[in-house]
């Protein structure tokens, strides 16, 4: 009983919701509400034959025209310009079998949902595609009078429409400058693609030239590795016969030099030699001679040296020892001296 209670509680509460929301939507409907005189009216006034008459008994085709027309005007939206792409969903939806749809059949369905979004935007969200083929009086009062007030309201904003206008313009105008660079840089790139396929040949040639270029190179560093390895060994040699060459240069020199020095004695007669030697002889003894009467000499001025040097010790002590005795005879010699300086009559008065 509790649980039917709850599902009874709830389903008052849905009902009244949805009884507020309906009645906020009769209210709504019934201030955008317009008399059938004044609907037909503003029909008449934009070129299309319309009584208050073709309200009550409508025709599907006439209604059709009708809200064409303000689709046209209000989203610039006809069946003609939704025909291709209608077409392109329809061969890719049913490939080879897009023809099952005939084709005004297919332009009006696509021409409902650009009308049924238009209508949404206008307030009318229960928009059907039974009011194009079957429509009603009271259904096309609400849908017309939306339309006619929301026209109304865009002619009282032209400026921003205006300003829209122009922005979606200027936008279209890129786009086209835009479509254009592409189509511009597709023929470019497919030129380029031309061109890289004219010169594939010449790039595998080119490749295969590279190929036995880079395996020549790698033979000739090869051989430059071996040269070099054959240069040091070269190099180090050259070094080493460079150093033996010095030193036997320097060699030869030392003998050249000896040799010059021999050279006199080994082109003079013995007897010259003889005679050289013999002075030698003489002239060494001479030396010896003079070099040991200096000896002599030079040991008898030591000799003095030390003598004179003991000499002058002695003197030293000698002055020493009278400098100690003036010091000692210093108090009794100025005792002597003051007696001898006093006046005669000192000494006579005494």
């Amino acid at each position: 009983m509790a649980y039917n209670h709850r599902m009874s509680q709830q389903f008052h509460g849905s009902q009244q919701q949805h009884a507020r929301g309906r009645k906020k939507e009769d209210e709504n409907d019934a201030l955008m509400r317009l008399p059938d005189k004044e609907i037909a009216g503003c029909i008449n006034d934009i070129g299309i034959p319309f009584t208050a008459a073709d309200l009550l008994k409508p025709n599907a085709q006439q209604i059709q025209m009708v809200l064409e027309w303000f689709a046209e005007l209000l989203m610039n939206i006809t069946r003609e310009t939704v025909e291709p792409g209608m077409r392109a969903a329809a061969e890719d939806v049913g490939g080879d079998f897009a023809d099952i749809v005939p084709l005004d059949t297919r332009n009006l369905m696509g021409f409902f949902v650009n009308l049924k979004r238009l209508l949404m935007e206008c307030g009318v969200n229960d928009f059907t595609f039974t009011d194009l083929t079957k429509p009603t009086h009271d259904r096309l009062v609400k849908i017309f009078s939306y339309l006619i007030n929301f026209v109304r309201f865009r002619e009282s904003q032209t400026a921003v429409i205006d300003e829209h206008f122009n922005k979606t313009e200027k936008t279209k105008a890129q786009i086209e400058t835009l479509f254009a660079e592409n189509q511009e840089m597709e023929q470019r790139l497919e030129e380029m693609r031309r061109s890289q396929k004219a010169v594939e040949s010449q790039v595998k040639e080119k490749v295969r030239r590279n190929d036995e270029l880079k395996a020549r190179l790698l033979d000739l560093r090869r051989t430059q590795e071996r040269v070099a390895e054959n240069l040091e060994r070269v190099k180090a040699e050259k070094a080493r016969r460079q150093t033996s060459l010095e030193e036997k240069m320097e060699r030869l020199v030392r003998s050249r030099q000896e040799t010059e020095k021999l050279r006199p004695y080994v082109l003079e007669s013995p007897a010259t030699l003889q005679s050289s030697l013999t002075e030698l002889s003489e002239n060494l003894v001479r030396e010896k001679v003079h070099i040991d009467a200096m000896e002599r000499r030079a040991r008898a001025l030591q000799t003095s040296s030390d003598t004179f040097t003991v000499v002058s010790n002695d003197i030293q002590a000698c002055i020493k020892l009278l400098e100690d005795i003036s010091v000692e005879l210093y108090p009794s010699a100025a005792i002597m001296f003051e007696k001898w300086s006093r006046p005669r009559s000192f000494y006579s008065a005494n």
